[in-house]
């Protein structure tokens, strides 16, 4: 059985992956990022080339940075995506991912999340989760709260990137209320949280672990199909 791991382990395998494999941030995120856009659009076709377009809500770390390097190769695989990203970073890194998402005309959503929510959000077919990752711990700040709402009352299709936002990536889903994604795309390794996971589709991508650093942390991962950036876990 593949190893689902608690919040220090996934802070230490990343750390590894840094530290000792010498893989940089921007490396693992466009990895990342490209896995769970292969991971949409094997599992979405149907959004594809459509009307209807596939909305990115991307936070300020890491999973955010996930988000828009996934909305980049939605829209090279001819998707329609738009990033609603409340909490922007003065970081190169992040300001780089955006401006390239900008250059590939993926629109911005500037719109009040209330009038979006009421006048747009039908326009929608999917939406992706990036909020935040593995190293959140609750409660949801308040720039985040009216987002994490809409997505928790939303009738369409969410997915989840490494983590549904808001929750605790061990015990998952808060007591009351949580976001209910219907597809879960964990990144290296699934986290603790993913075991209480009732979505229809969850994949894993992390084609890029080192065989030694998988042999260390006993993470038993799946074998990927051919060539392919990720595997099916449902």
């Amino acid at each position: 059985m593949v190893k689902y791991l608690n919040q220090q382990e996934s802070i230490n395998v990343d750390k590894t992956l840094f530290e000792k494999y010498k893989f940089s941030v921007d490396q693992l995120m466009e990895l990342a990022g490209q896995s769970c856009a292969i991971a949409i659009a094997r599992t979405y076709p149907s959004a594809k080339n459509s009307k209807q377009k596939v909305l990115v809500c991307c936070g300020p770390g890491n999973n955010g940075g996930d988000g828009l390097v996934c909305a980049r190769h939605l829209k090279l695989f001819g998707f329609s995506p738009e990033i609603y990203y409340p909490k922007r970073t003065s970081n190169s890194l992040y300001e780089n991912l955006l401006h390239q998402c900008i250059e590939n005309d993926i629109p911005l959503v500037e719109d009040n999340l209330k009038d979006f929510a009421a006048n747009r959000l039908h326009q929608f077919a999917l939406i992706v989760d990036a909020l935040f990752g593995f190293s959140f711990k609750p409660p949801v700040r308040e720039t985040f709260i009216p987002i994490i709402n809409l997505l928790e009352k939303a009738t369409i299709p969410i997915c989840s990137v490494d983590i549904p936002s808001g929750w605790n990536v061990e015990s998952g889903p808060p007591a009351k209320g949580g976001i209910k994604p219907e597809m879960l795309i964990s990144l290296t390794a699934p986290k603790l949280c993913a075991q209480k996971f009732e979505g229809k589709y969850h994949y894993l991508g992390g084609r890029f672990v080192p065989k030694k650093l998988e042999e260390e942390y006993n993470l038993n991962l799946p074998e990927y199909p051919g060539t392919d950036l990720i595997v099916n876990l449902s």
